[in-house]
């Protein structure tokens, strides 16, 4: 829960800053919510939410 809560975190903050520099508009904006929105409610998601726990288990594991 701690890391999808996160990421859902990090990425509103990317997007505002998108929005905010212009660099994406208000409507493309929309559609990609929209878009995490459904892919969430989809038959997809457990197999997206699967990939991005194991890459955040790698990216864990990565010793410096």
């Amino acid at each position: 829960m701690a890391i999808s809560l996160s990421v859902v975190v990090l990425l509103a903050i990317i997007l505002v800053m998108m929005i905010r520099s212009k660099n994406i508009k208000g409507g493309p904006a929309l559609v990609a919510v929209l878009f995490g929105f459904f892919l969430a409610s989809s038959s997809v998601a457990p197999d997206v939410n699967r990939f991005l726990t194991s890459l955040a288990d790698t990216i864990a594991d990565i010793k410096f």
